[in-house]
């Protein structure tokens, strides 16, 4: 299993002085606007990416 994966700024404030919560996995708080948010992997989309001619990875 991969390690938690941290998010890189608040979604309320923008800033980045984030702390893991106590609530449990996912769950984090924000020093400077004082919130605590959960943060929860739903799953891949069905449509996901396509190969392109180049190489590189194309939206679909």
């Amino acid at each position: 299993m991969s390690e938690r994966a941290a998010p890189f700024h608040c979604p309320y404030c923008g800033e980045e002085d984030l702390r893991p919560n106590e609530q449990g996995h996912g769950a984090w708080e924000c020093a400077a606007c004082n919130r605590a948010f959960q943060l929860k992997f739903l799953g891949l989309l069905a449509r996901g990416f396509q190969r392109a001619d180049d190489g590189g990875d194309e939206r679909i």
